[in-house]
């Protein structure tokens, strides 16, 4: 990871732990390793060169998906779950340990409000953990806010409740630069339930005046990161409902902005890497909400569904990692709701995902596939997608997560701690606490 000193002391998993897990399968692990390395071998690739570009590959982790998520109906909590952005933090450094995969969290506020955020950043870095993009809301009312976003926020038909909507992303931007952030995610849930209800241009003109004055305030080095959605909870109309509204936007406010892209928030069917490689074209692709989606949930755990649309997606970007030729720096990061599984291993099985789609893409033979498309030889073209995404990489994914200090299988390594049981006797029990989202 690199970018911070780890007092091993503060660790949420001991490393004899891990070590023993890794012990009992390590001669497997190297006879697997052993034999994917051969088998790339034959098609001129380097498994080294794989690994190494796997531990490079970092992840952030929603600081919300720590917490058992809920329906519109209910939520199920866990014993153990943390009530309080530190123990979120406990959560987030368990997660990175086992995979090297997540040095970073994600805060959303005011659900991670605190009194002290210079001891927060310290505390993060204790555990191994930065801080990516900071969130903000103005899709829920909070505690002591004078004006509702009932009817919307930034863009929102009366100046007063947009500007308070304004001021609460502009102390996010406070609140990031003293973690050690880079970035800003603004999503509003801002639109209409009922044809008439508000004028589609006027309503889009008042959300870029109010993002104008956020955007005035980042700081030089700082993103702001322009989140789209279909719809919910607006359902008839959204003001930034797809990434043609959302590159327009970008486009607008200047070079600092830029499109997030929520795997979630798609219609059935869209071919959501086609966005991936049109944002990425333009300069205007800026990060990701990993995640997955079969019907109208947009947070299920990642490739748990359609795990070719990852590899997909994640071929787009390699593809767009290599004409970028350094340049290119989108921000991963997972957004995921956990309703009935452990939030930690729902983690652990979309960081292996993640990283699985990332090497599959990473060994697509793109000189033949070039070959093959100018040729319009349909069928090896796509044969060319379709035999790296059937590689097993597991054991490419297994030797960087050892490499990294991690465990060759999460999970079972995770179980064997009782971190969960352990945590269970000594955090207060809340089961009226939620991430934000209920």
């Amino acid at each position: 990871m690199g970018f911070v000193a780890i007092d091993r002391a503060m660790l949420g998993i001991p490393p004899e732990v891990i070590a023993k897990d890794n012990d009992r399968l390590m001669e497997a692990h190297l006879a697997d390793y052993a034999a994917l390395g051969a088998r790339l071998a034959r098609e001129n690739i380097d498994i080294e060169d794989i690994v190494a570009r796997v531990m490079a590959l970092e992840v952030g982790l929603p600081s919300w998906g720590m917490v058992s998520g809920g329906t519109r109906f209910a939520r199920f909590p866990l014993p153990g779950e943390p009530v309080d952005v530190y123990e979120k933090l406990e959560d987030c450094s368990v997660v990175h340990q086992l995979t090297g995969l997540t040095p970073r969290v994600s805060l959303h506020f005011p659900w991670d409000k605190t009194d002290d955020y210079v001891a927060l950043r310290q505390f993060g870095e204790a555990h191994g953990i930065g801080f990516d993009a900071i969130n903000s809301n103005t899709f829920q009312d909070q505690a002591g806010q004078k004006r509702s976003y009932k009817f919307g926020s930034l863009s929102h038909s009366q100046a007063q409740t947009r500007q308070q909507a304004i001021e609460h992303n502009l102390q996010c931007i406070d609140i990031g630069h003293t973690l050690g952030s880079k970035a800003i995610t603004v999503w509003i849930g801002d639109g209409s339930n009922f044809p008439g209800q508000c004028e589609f241009t006027d309503s889009l003109e008042r959300y870029l005046d109010s993002l104008r004055a956020v955007y005035r305030h980042l700081p030089h080095d700082w993103r702001l990161f322009i989140e789209h959605k279909m719809y919910e909870p607006a359902f008839y109309s959204t003001v930034v409902q797809d990434w043609g509204t959302s590159i327009l936007c970008a486009q607008t406010l200047g070079d600092k902005a830029q499109c997030l892209v929520d795997l979630g928030h798609h219609a059935p069917n869209v071919n959501i890497e086609m966005i991936v490689a049109r944002l990425a074209q333009f300069g205007k692709l800026g990060g990701f909400h990993f995640n997955d989606s079969k019907y109208g949930d947009d947070d299920l755990d990642s490739g748990s569904v359609n795990p070719f649309q990852l590899f997909l997606v994640f071929n787009e970007l390699v593809s767009a990692e290599i004409r970028g030729k350094g340049s290119f720096r989108p921000s991963y990061m997972m957004d995921q709701s956990h309703n009935v599984t452990d939030p930690i291993e729902s983690l652990l099985n979309s960081a292996r995902a993640i990283a699985g789609s990332y090497a599959k893409a990473l060994i697509v033979d793109r000189v033949a596939l070039k070959g093959y498309q100018a040729d319009n030889d349909v069928i090896m073209a796509h044969n060319c997608l379709r035999l790296a995404f059937e590689t097993d990489v597991r054991a490419a994914l297994a030797m960087a997560r050892v490499r990294s200090g991690g465990a060759i299988d999460p999970i079972a390594c995770y179980r064997a701690s009782s971190y969960r049981a352990l945590k269970a006797e000594v955090r207060h029990y809340n089961p009226n606490l939620g991430g934000g989202i209920v």
